[in-house]
């Protein structure tokens, strides 16, 4: 798996942030990454599954925040998160037409764990984000189905995490390269303690030509731009104590790193950022008053950076990890890997 960094892609500035050990989301301690990929016969898709932590998540919530930076998408789950604060189930990327079977995954595992689901407390809150891999996999075969979804919860672990065309990312293409999944992580150090923020992406967006590298230049993959129509989602967690609003804030500033890309996001774009923090959890039944402890806004400008870096990066992480393919059309979508090494030679 060849990472941007290991391409000369990024490199620290004087004012960045470094990643932790994996550089990845689960650099912040009891999250899991897993995957199920579907490929052949046409089949180019699958599940990525991000497990905020090892315990009842029904019971203990994690407080969480979700910005719609453009809207034309068909994720679950996401009204309730901006109203309510929290998140209930692990959170599931998939295709768009594989949103249904993913959702109807998670409530049954849900209930499985907490009987009293819908009956004597309340229902549950999936949350499911896609993305379009039409452009590489038939869409139309619905090939996604609950026992893909188990699987990808199934294989959720902590350590490093496979990137590229793996899992929901396997079909997916950005700026006119193959993308798909990608990490990143950055370490920060607040009143003299260490905290983690990892993003984790899929990536599916941006005009062909428009990538901007991190040093200015702009890859020009071979064919014809083509309309931005694509969709992005990111994935931001933290171990921060953040409150609602401040988790809001800073979900808000990962479309900067998603700027400093290049794109714009397109009117047929969906790109959606959902962050959570794995401090202080909610408790189901809660008492009827509850402290609630956060971060100086004063203090919120490293977040803030760490928000749009790791976003930044992990995008870049999804394009270096993932090979050239052909699309369902003969389209060839070349590999950011494959160039960056043409440039050195």
């Amino acid at each position: 798996m060849t990472t941007a960094r290991q391409l000369g892609l990024w490199a620290d500035g004087e004012n960045s942030l470094l990643p932790g050990p994996l550089n990845a989301i689960t650099d912040v301690t009891g999250i899991a990454v897993g995957h199920r990929t579907l490929s052949g016969a046409g089949l180019a898709t699958g599940v990525t599954a991000i497990v905020p932590h090892q315990g009842d998540l029904f019971r203990q919530k994690v407080r969480a925040a979700v910005e719609v930076i453009n809207g034309f998408g068909k994720s679950t789950g996401l009204v309730q998160i901006a109203e309510l604060g929290t998140i209930e189930t692990p959170i599931l990327l998939t295709n768009t037409f594989g949103v249904a079977a993913c959702t109807e995954a998670l409530i049954q595992r849900a209930i499985a764990a907490n009987p009293d689901i819908g009956r004597k407390t309340s229902t549950v809150n999936a949350v499911v984000c896609e993305c379009n891999d039409g452009s590489i996999n038939d869409i139309q075969a619905l090939a996604v189905t609950r026992q893909d979804a188990f699987a990808a919860l199934d294989a959720a672990a902590s350590g490093p995490v496979e990137q590229g065309a793996v899992g929901a990312g396997t079909g997916m293409t950005a700026f006119g390269f193959k993308a798909g999944i990608g990490t990143a992580s950055r370490r920060m150090r607040i009143a003299g303690q260490d905290f983690t923020l990892g993003a984790l992406v899929l990536a599916n967006f941006g005009r062909a030509g428009d990538l901007v590298l991190p040093d200015g230049r702009r890859p020009q993959p071979h064919g014809l731009s083509a309309p931005e129509k694509g969709s992005v989602i990111v994935i931001l967690a933290t171990d921060l104590l953040l409150g609602d609003r401040q988790l809001q804030r800073v979900t808000r500033r990962a479309g900067a790193g998603l700027a400093r890309l290049g794109a714009f996001w397109g009117h047929g774009s969906g790109d959606i950022v959902v962050g959570f923090t794995t401090a202080d959890p909610v408790a189901h039944e809660a008492p009827p008053f509850q402290a609630v402890r956060c971060l100086d806004n004063n203090l919120i400008d490293l977040p803030f950076r760490a928000a749009a870096e790791a976003t930044q990066e992990a995008v870049l992480n999804a394009l270096c990890a993932a090979p050239a393919t052909s699309g369902r059309t003969g389209r060839r979508y070349p590999s950011l890997a494959d160039w960056a090494k043409e440039i050195q030679e």
